[in-house]
């Protein structure tokens, strides 16, 4: 096992954009939005959760190379009465992608506002059966070429 060596590579500007959805109860989500969950704002927390978590990736996933980044924006938006959206872009000029550190901040802001909203989410039981943490993926990936033409790729 070894990391991937790309010494060889020229460092030329990256980009990634990683979406997911929380769903939670619509009962949450009224609550979130009107300010009255226990632990403060889940949807500010999650986007400085994200943020820091994309710094952390090299630490998080075993053969990640850790990278300069130079912008990690988290965007947090509540559709309609039950979903909760993040969209992480993470930019870099570096020998490899940051798709990683995209996915693994929009993860994080996901499960920290899972984790703010918890005691809302249980049922009777204590379990969460209506709580689903889904469709995370990169929406989109920039490399610029050695001219410094940017390339979008669509994942």
């Amino acid at each position: 096992m070894v990391m991937v060596d790309v010494s060889g590579k020229p460092k030329v500007f990256r980009e990634a954009t990683a979406i997911g959805n929380i769903k939670l109860k619509p009962q949450t989500v009224s609550l979130i939005k009107t300010g009255k969950i226990a632990k403060g704002d889940p949807l500010y927390t999650a986007k400085i959760a994200g943020i820091l978590a994309a710094k952390k990736t090299s630490a998080l996933i075993p053969l990640c190379h850790p990278l300069p980044l130079t912008s990690v924006k988290v965007e947090v938006k509540i559709l309609g009465k039950s979903i909760v959206k993040v969209t992480s872009t993470v930019r870099t000029e570096a020998q490899t992608g940051v798709e990683m550190e995209a996915l693994v901040a929009t993860t994080v802001s996901l499960l920290t506002i899972w984790d703010m909203v918890k005691q809302y989410e249980k049922d009777t039981e204590g379990q969460y059966p209506s709580t689903v943490i889904e469709n995370i993926r990169v929406a989109k990936k920039v490399k610029e070429d050695v001219s410094g033409e940017r390339k979008r790729k669509k994942a």
